[in-house]
């Protein structure tokens, strides 16, 4: 008999490899859930294992409905003639190894003691080597991970977890982050020192704003990119004045939103408020003829389409006005985001700017949520850092530069 273990993520997943390895006649001894080791391991999915028999010499032999209808197997068990035979595990319920009957001819009826004998003796034999293979792999591992120094450690660890979670941060980099600071959970170190760790791993991961910057040379074109109605026009608005009024820069406005109705007008409005020069373009061919007559400019804000990460042409119109930019320029990107938008639709709009090179986030609408953990996700996920963000619509008051502490100290628990 070859008796051998199968791993899986799920019960199922297991089974089929035993099944794929030892044929449909592979026996199911035992299946057993094992959880990831170390101190974080409770916050992370388990997998299974699956220990599974085949009998080379029974191999040819088949169990035919009729031989087992006398059998009391565990639990109850009422077949019919030729149906389907499901077979309970013998280490659990939950399992089960499904045996179809192989069409053979039928041989001479047994005497029904006889068969019964058989049948128990195979059960028996089976039920043998499970407990066997029960004790065998369910002895304690050595070299376990050392546990949490105290109840309170595991009782902080898990109110950390839960807070970080509940900021629908996503669960991968959760752990990611739980799993460094592990080696922190020593004799000695108080909860501060674990919750400052913490803190200092979140702050790297969000790194440094990059902002606007001017060298004095050329003009710096600088495009916002981004779905629509995530408030890239209003965002401009509010970041031009800032370079205008605060900064005292020349400033220019070159608009290629031709597709959405009004978008000139808004920003034609607030051009004329800031007494700023605006030009609009329809082609990505009239970019550089339009950048040329504000050669004079410090900074000039290029407001583009919004589209659905959906809409392949659109997509490609704006490919086209980014790469068309005369590299004499120096060429700024903002990928403008909603903080109110869902996860997985954030995911989708990252994918398709994946072709876009080096590109900075801007993340709106921070007033209207009260879950901050998508800034850390999406900066994650896309490997692009946080510049600014806003949050509300006055313009140019609601806009900051990302505040990368006060953002973890929300994740954290802290009051906004």
């Amino acid at each position: 008999m070859t008796i051998n273990k199968f791993t899986g993520k799920t019960k199922e997943e297991a089974i089929e490899c035993a099944k794929q390895a030892f044929g449909p006649n592979a026996v199911i001894m035992n299946i057993k859930e094992i959880k990831p080791k170390g101190l974080f391991g409770i916050f992370k999915s388990s997998t299974y294992e699956v220990t599974a028999a085949m009998d080379e010499k029974k191999q040819t032999q088949t169990i035919t409905t009729s031989q087992l209808a006398r059998t009391t197997l565990p639990g109850k068990i009422d077949y019919k003639a030729d149906e389907e035979i499901k077979m309970p595990s013998f280490a659990t319920k939950s399992a089960s190894e499904t045996l179809k009957p192989t069409p053979a001819p039928a041989p001479a009826a047994p005497k029904a003691a006889e068969q019964t004998s058989d049948i128990e003796q195979e059960i028996k034999e089976l039920d043998s080597i499970a407990k066997m293979m029960e004790s065998t792999f369910d002895k304690p591992q050595k070299n376990e991970p050392s546990k949490p120094q105290s109840a309170q450690e595991l009782k902080f660890v898990r109110i950390l977890y839960k807070t970080l979670l509940d900021n629908e941060v996503d669960e991968k980099y959760i752990n990611q982050i739980l799993d460094e600071i592990e080696k922190f959970l020593r004799p000695g170190n108080s909860l501060d020192v674990i919750l400052s760790n913490v803190y200092q791993k979140l702050i790297l991961r969000f790194g440094q704003p990059e902002t606007i910057k001017v060298n004095g040379k050329k003009p710096i074109v600088v495009f916002f990119v981004g779905p629509t109605g995530v408030g890239k026009t209003t965002t401009i608005a509010k970041i031009a004045s800032k370079f205008k009024v605060n900064y005292n820069k020349n400033i220019a406005f070159i608009t290629a939103d031709t597709y959405r109705i009004a978008a000139t007008d808004q920003l034609r409005t607030f051009a004329n408020i800031l007494d700023t020069p605006m030009s609009v373009i329809y082609t990505a061919t009239e970019l550089n003829s339009a950048v040329a007559e504000y050669e004079q400019a410090d900074v000039i804000f290029v407001d583009t389409a919004g589209f659905s990460h959906k809409n392949e042409t659109q997509r490609n119109d704006m490919r086209a006005l980014l790469a068309g930019l005369s590299p004499e320029y120096e060429k700024s990107v903002y990928l403008v985001l909603s903080a109110t938008t869902k996860y997985r639709d954030l995911i989708s709009i990252i994918d398709s700017y994946k072709d876009i090179d080096d590109y900075k986030l801007i993340f709106t609408k921070l007033d209207e949520t009260s879950s901050y953990g998508n800034l850390l996700n999406i900066k994650l996920y896309s490997d692009a850092g946080i510049s600014y963000v806003t949050n509300g619509q006055n313009v140019p008051d609601d806009i900051e530069v990302f505040d990368t502490q006060k953002i973890v100290k929300q994740l954290l628990g802290g009051r906004q």
